[in-house]
């Protein structure tokens, strides 16, 4: 009898599902998780066991088993290594320490043994390439040579740098640990939400109208990408017919190049709560979801202690600090699939579903989570919030631009001399950021593009580097800011694997719902394996363009809507680029 098919004990399963029991098909993900850690891999079993506790057809266990890429169905090594294979570790040697480690280490990617290899998309620890994961552990600046001396996966802890010309969003972060709750009250936390709840002396309760007007007069908009006036999503979820209201934190960045929402929860977790509960006293919800991407096993820990701590102290419960405001916080962890950044694939996700996205309108504020009125923003918007109230509207105003008001985090990547998170104020110019804060090009060479705003940007060259770091600017620019990824190419650097790498990245996480990114994203990845083996065919650069443009515009969300952006950038700034190596026909 094979391994996947020996009959597993299931007894431990049973008080495994205890937990989950209650919650129905949203417990499907953690149930998931929780069973995987304890069995190595999700055998039929052990998968119809947790279809029939949760009341979930045993087909739709499958197919979200089937969905995301770290969950398997068959037997795999006790240590799982992945390595990110994204443009910034490719070119910090990630191919090399695959390589390595599939031969050294006796398995091939994919392989079963003592030890599985897997290729993975960006595992959020750009600053530290090349990166991977060994099981639960994150490890950056893996070492080839010294892989093959010991014939073990190294790497260091990522402790990174951490910057700017402002610290305010940043302000706890930077000691390579957790903020402590009492840490985080000692440096102001908390005091936003006291003064809202009229826990302040002398200062009068505020009315969950009053605090979404001071959020709409300070000019928040959301810095996952969208750029939605946070105080008018706020708004609309207030006004909408129909309880529970629901809060949602999106922690699944997963974007090639980003990983500021990950430093954030790794350091200064209880920010992301106060901006939590401040939401839900707003809207009128008391129940708010945080979704961490699968990749971050450490954010997922500290977030869930900071949530107990938090809890113990008061500020989570029936009565947040005895004032009769009810608010908790639960917490789900992804299984690897970029699509659950989009906001309504999220939902899905955490309902217990596959990560497809929904077809908009209705929208969250209306019908979101579980169908009901949702607010959902990203970690750094979220952040924002016990700032605005604390500074009021008019002192975040004087910070950045009058478009373009307050703080910015950038996550700076790639060829520069000190890669890592800055935060600045809107306004500074590129050269600013790359130049002076991330220490200009690597010793002895020169800058060849930046890639703006991750796989979903566009390239930059020296002539945009006095472009002020505004929405409007670098509209007006032809870049989008996306979620504030800074990725920079030096000469040395093949754009053209590089978008092949972006190309494989999108191919892989279409989910397939809908036609023109799952074919297109699919085609684009062909034409553009051809061009970065040298081999383009003629009307190659017509057939990406075609393809990228239908994407563009007809695709359901904006995953497809984005996939060729930096393609069609690049066939703008190099279009000798598409047509052979050194002008070859």
């Amino acid at each position: 009898m094979s391994e996947s098919r020996v009959q597993p004990d299931l007894s431990p399963l049973h008080e495994i599902l205890t937990e989950f029991s209650t919650m129905g098909r949203s417990g499907l993900l953690p149930a998931l998780h929780a069973a995987q850690a304890h069995y190595g891999y999700l055998p039929e079993p052990v998968a119809a066991e947790i279809a029939r506790c949760l009341g979930v057809p045993l087909v739709d266990v499958y197919g979200v088993i089937d969905f995301y890429a770290l969950f398997y169905r068959e037997p795999v090594g006790q240590t799982i290594v992945h390595v990110c294979g994204d443009p910034v570790c490719a070119n910090a040697g990630a191919d090399g320490v695959l390589k390595l480690l599939s031969r050294k280490l006796g398995s091939e990617p994919g392989g079963v043994g003592s030890i599985t290899i897997e290729r993975a998309p960006c595992l959020g620890l750009c600053e530290h390439a090349p990166a991977l994961i060994v099981n639960q552990t994150q490890l950056g600046h893996a070492d080839p040579s010294h892989i093959y001396e010991t014939h073990q996966v190294s790497g260091v802890r990522p402790v990174g740098v951490i910057g700017g010309d402002i610290s305010i969003l940043t302000a706890n972060c930077g000691n390579g640990r957790p903020t402590s709750l009492n840490e985080y009250e000692q440096g102001g936390g908390y005091q936003a939400l006291r003064t809202i709840l009229g826990l302040q002396p002398g200062i009068a309760r505020y009315s969950p109208e009053s605090v979404i007007q001071e959020v709409k007069a300070s000019g928040l908009v959301g810095r996952g990408g969208a750029a939605f006036p946070t105080g008018i999503k706020w708004e609309g979820a207030a006004r909408a017919a129909g309880e529970p209201k629901y809060v949602v934190c999106n922690a699944d960045e997963a974007e090639p190049g980003t990983f500021k929402d990950r430093v954030i929860m790794e350091e200064d977790p209880q920010s992301v709560i106060e901006g939590m509960l401040i939401t839900g006293y707003a809207i009128g919800a008391h129940k708010g979801y945080v979704f961490i991407r699968g990749e971050y096993p450490r954010a997922f820990q500290v977030m869930q202690a900071a949530a107990v701590e938090a809890r113990q102290a008061g500020f989570l419960g029936q009565s947040v600090l005895g004032t009769g405001f009810e608010f908790e916080i639960e917490f789900r962890r992804g299984a690897g699939a970029y699509i659950c950044g989009e906001e309504t694939a999220l939902f899905e996700a955490i309902e217990g579903k596959r990560g497809f996205p929904r077809v908009k309108p209705p929208f969250p504020t209306t019908q979101g989570l579980f169908g009901k009125p949702t607010v959902i923003n990203n970690v750094e918007t979220l952040i924002n919030i016990p700032y605005i109230l604390k500074a009021g509207a008019a002192g975040y105003r004087q910070l950045g631009t009058e478009k373009s008001p307050g703080p910015k985090l950038f996550c700076v990547s790639g060829d520069v001399a000190r890669p890592g998170l800055y935060e600045v104020p809107f306004g500074v110019p590129i050269r600013r950021l790359v130049f002076d804060l991330a220490g200009g090009i690597r010793s002895g060479h020169r800058l060849q593009a930046i890639l703006f705003g991750g796989a979903a940007g566009a390239f930059a060259t020296d002539k945009d580097l006095d472009v002020p770091l505004t929405f409007e600017d670098l509209r007006a620019a032809g870049l989008p800011l996306g979620s504030g990824v800074v990725t920079v190419f030096d000469e040395t650097r093949d754009l053209r694997d590089t978008l092949a790498r972006l190309g494989r990245f999108f191919a892989d996480e279409s989910c397939g719902k809908c036609y023109p990114c799952q074919m297109g994203t699919q085609r684009q990845y062909e034409i553009l394996q051809r061009i970065a083996a040298g081999k383009p065919l003629e009307g190659d650069a017509e057939r990406l363009s075609d393809v990228g443009w239908t994407m563009t515009d007809a695709s359901l969300c904006g995953l497809g809507q984005t996939a060729a952006s930096a393609v069609l950038s690049a066939l703008k700034l190099w279009p000798e680029m598409f047509q052979g190596w050194e002008g070859e026909a």
